[in-house]
């Protein structure tokens, strides 16, 4: 039978353990039990995340349609649409390399790399090869490894890609090529000087044609070959 004593210590611990734990205290745990009780929730993985694909190896399709053809595919900012031959037509015209480094340092609308700054140079000529050969050309895809966007471009690729779509037309203002007078006016000047009007652009022509990556000699190269064809001196 208990004593008096035993049964007041009994009762003080009873009393005691709640208390304690509603003023914060805890009572001694096993520290390894707990994690294991609490590692399927707090333990995190993303899915997938080993998986990824390594960066460069997008094929033209899927180039274009998480990228390209959110203004390829319906026309938009200016672009030509897939499937357009004749909007395509001019470009298709100065080869693979040099619509290749246009759209890597961007042209009129569109961004450098169409917007995509990791894209490698292979990437974009992927993408490239698969939009023209829907739009009239029978263009091979480069393979890893091959040099894409060459600087051996001609006068008349520059003027094809560049200068024919305002000077052919007089589109903005620009003198015609059926215009020899207005053509003569200029060459008057001297071919220095226009290459350095052409450099910094004129009226509502753009610095270098709209052409960034244009050296200066390839500039003066193509103004010459326009001069030229119109038959000025």
């Amino acid at each position: 039978m208990l004593s008096k004593n035993s049964l007041a210590l009994a009762s003080a611990l009873t009393i005691t353990m709640p208390v304690a734990l509603a003023m914060g205290g805890s009572p001694a745990t096993d520290d390894g039990a707990v994690a294991a009780r609490i590692q399927p929730v707090a333990h995190v993985e993303v899915a997938g995340s080993a998986a990824k694909a390594p960066g460069g190896n997008r094929s033209g399709e899927e180039m274009v349609k998480t990228i390209c053809g959110a203004c390829h595919a319906i026309g938009a900012a200016g672009s030509p649409k897939i499937g357009d031959k004749a909007a395509w037509a001019p470009r298709i015209g100065v080869g693979l390399d040099v619509l290749t480094k246009s759209a890597i340092v961007g042209k009129n609308a569109m961004p450098p790399k169409g917007g995509a700054a990791d894209a490698t140079e292979l990437e974009i000529a992927r993408a490239i090869v698969f939009m023209t050969n829907q739009s009239g050309a029978n263009f091979k895809e480069p393979t890893a490894g091959t040099k894409i966007a060459s600087n051996d471009r001609s006068p008349e690729q520059i003027a094809q890609s560049a200068c024919l779509k305002c000077h052919e037309t007089g589109e903005k203002g620009a003198p015609k090529l059926s215009d020899k007078a207005a053509w003569t006016q200029r060459a008057s000047k001297g071919l220095d000087a226009l290459t350095k009007t052409v450099i910094r652009g004129h009226g509502n022509m753009p610095a270098r044609g709209g052409l960034a990556d244009l050296t200066d000699a390839e500039l003066k190269a193509t103004i010459a070959y326009l001069l030229k064809r119109v038959g000025a001196n």
